[in-house]
């Protein structure tokens, strides 16, 4: 008898994983279609069209600062500090009150200088600040 009891619990311990597994598929498939994909929208940039006629000359009209490969800011070939942008964009900004600020960049240069450098002209007055790269 012993030997009989033994068999009927061991029978009834084993579970059958098939329903489980259906369950966990159905699941799978109703999220893989329900699922919505989304598309990033990228930044769309308009770059201005080509000419083969010069630039004209701003460094007459607006004001300019070139920031170097090495992160040097330089003003009217001059090595400034960045503390000094303010002081000259106010001074030529009185000068030429529809002077624009444009940052002549390398590409290689840190994009934290042109920030600070277009915070200091907006904390001088001059809201329209450009960026530019050098060839």
């Amino acid at each position: 008898m012993a030997l009989g009891r033994r068999r009927k619990t061991e029978d009834e311990s084993q579970i059958d994983m098939t329903p489980m597994l259906d369950v966990v598929f159905i699941m799978l498939i109703f999220f893989i279609v329900t699922a919505s994909f989304v598309n990033e929208i990228g930044l769309q940039v308009d770059r201005p069209p080509t000419s083969d006629q010069p630039p004209p000359d701003s460094e007459n009209t607006n004001i300019v600062f070139r920031i170097s490969e090495s992160n040097e800011i330089r003003f009217e070939g001059r090595r400034i500090d960045i503390r000094a942008v303010r002081a000259n964009v106010e001074r030529m900004h009185a000068e030429r009150p529809e002077a624009k600020v444009v940052v002549s960049a390398h590409p290689k240069s840190k994009t934290e200088l042109f920030i600070k450098i277009s915070d200091q002209s907006r904390e001088a007055g001059v809201y329209d600040v450009s960026l530019s790269t050098d060839e």
